[in-house]
């Protein structure tokens, strides 16, 4: 039915029929998305709330007429509930940094699409409010009081009750009001994207154009700071956080004077308050919808919550011990344990010597591989690696190094479970053969990624003869 719709638009549209439709993916709203393909790829929308779609057609049209990177809608269905816009392709930004937010090593190519970013907020900010009719944006048209408290009840009803932990749930609501005084401290006449992360930028031509806006509104300027520099599953180190803020700061000072000390005390109430809607949602939509994406995200959620919580929020006492004990709660310890566990995996040459354990803990597991079958015997693999399909094929091909690793992965993943339970925060195992280069490097590798997917521990893994070093960041 909806393909069918969408195909008909196309064909409205282009004058021809579409030769191909692909629903593409999507983790958070209920609108579906479509690929269609012939004369001219298209992206066709379904979106089940009509005036949600009315907004988003509104604002797209609006930021497109002031030159800010959105997607062209051409054509909408006469009831609204489905139109066609501008394919801007497959990467998001959130794919495109997954290098970084997996090793904690963002390279220079993702910082500059970070900078990108960060530096067109501010412009959309400003001169996407200019000239917009606010009474077109839904559910409402600003933020204020009455939206601070409907989030943070989001938040107790959906997540902070689903947990189990007790509280007063006046003593609760008298900080909520608190919080709503302190965000509306300064109001703006400001665009309020609202959801500005990762997700919601497309890249294309390495640059960077946005989506998802349809739940912004008029608001302050702080709430998309927050959203987008302390969203969970970016990960982003805080020496890059705050490189990324100060980038920020100086691009908002062509719309407006910063003061710098107050703008970072500031923004760190709204982060809190960021930090406890995005909770709220991943508690409806991982608990209650069972969307896998965002229950995976609630310990990068938590421990955000638990970090911030390091600084000191007199204005809300009470939320603030309820959210303590909220991060000390078993189901959250047990992540962070896992997080805090990290597994280091070595690869070596034994004629230079097996590699010492810096933790101060003495060593770990050694394992020979040198009764394996030695690519090394043969000129051709020479300049190759056990990271090479040459190397790998060679060594898979009878069998002997998948069987050593069976038995690897059995000692090993025994260790790990019981370093976990004991709270151990440090094991390492290596990998050694003639010259570090092929068996060794081949078995360390597949062990950090085994470890890592079973596990969601934290694994470093360094080749040292080939110089290389990866990080594998805890997934659960």
């Amino acid at each position: 039915m909806v393909a069918d719709i969408l195909k008909d638009l196309y064909k409205s549209y282009t004058g021809s029929e579409a030769e191909d439709i692909v629903e593409l993916p999507s983790s958070g709203s209920n609108r579906r998305y479509f690929r269609l393909s012939g004369k001219q790829n298209i992206v066709g929308v379904s979106g089940t709330s009509v005036k949600e779609n009315e907004a988003f057609l509104y604002m797209a049209e609006h930021f497109r007429k002031k030159g800010l990177p959105v997607p062209e809608i051409y054509c909408t269905s006469n009831d609204k509930a489905f139109y066609l816009q501008e394919d801007l392709g497959d990467t998001l930004l959130f794919d495109a940094i997954e290098k970084g937010r997996k090793s904690s090593v963002f390279d220079e190519t993702e910082k500059i699409l970070l900078h990108k970013t960060i530096r067109l907020l501010p412009k959309i900010q400003f001169v996407g409010a200019d000239g917009m009719d606010f009474s077109n944006c839904y559910p409402q048209p600003e933020f204020n009081s009455r939206s601070i408290l409907w989030d943070l009840n989001y938040f107790k009803y959906c997540f902070l009750k689903a947990t189990g932990l007790e509280f007063q749930e006046d003593r609760l609501e008298d900080d909520f009001q608190k919080m709503a005084d302190v965000l509306l401290r300064n109001s703006s006449a400001t665009f309020m994207y609202r959801d500005f992360q990762s997700r919601n930028v497309m890249v294309r031509d390495n640059e960077p154009w946005l989506i998802d806006f349809q739940g912004g509104r008029k608001g302050p300027v702080y709430y998309d700071v927050a959203s987008f520099l302390w969203q969970a599953k970016a990960k982003y180190p805080e020496d890059l956080r705050n490189e990324l803020l100060e980038e920020y700061i100086e691009a908002l000072r062509q719309y407006m004077p910063v003061d710098e000390a107050y703008f970072r005390s500031q923004l760190q109430h709204f982060v809190l308050f960021r930090i406890l809607q995005v909770l709220g949602a991943y508690g409806f939509r991982g608990y209650f919808e069972k969307k896998p994406h965002f229950i995976q995200s609630v310990p990068y959620a938590i421990e955000n919550l638990r970090e911030l919580l390091r600084n000191d929020y007199p204005e809300y006492p009470y939320l603030c011990s309820v959210l303590r004990e909220l991060t000390e709660l078993k189901q959250f310890t047990d992540d962070a344990q896992k997080r805090r566990l990290e597994v280091k995996v070595m690869s070596f040459a034994y004629k230079k010597g097996i590699p010492n354990d810096q933790t101060g803990n003495g060593g770990g597991f050694v394992f020979d591989c040198r009764a394996i079958n030695n690519p090394g015997k043969y000129e051709r693999y020479n300049h190759f690696t056990g990271l090479d399909e040459p190397v790998i094929s060679f060594l898979e091909a009878d069998g002997e190094i998948t069987d050593f690793l069976e038995h690897v992965y059995t000692l090993v993943d025994a260790s790990v479970k019981r370093y976990l339970d004991r709270g151990f925060t440090n094991l390492m195992v290596c990998f050694g053969c003639t010259g570090g280069q092929h068996r060794s490097v081949y078995s360390a590798q597949h062990l950090a990624e085994h470890l890592n997917s079973k596990f969601g521990v934290k694994v470093h893994l360094v080749h040292r003869e080939q110089n290389i070093e990866q990080i594998f960041n805890p997934t659960l």
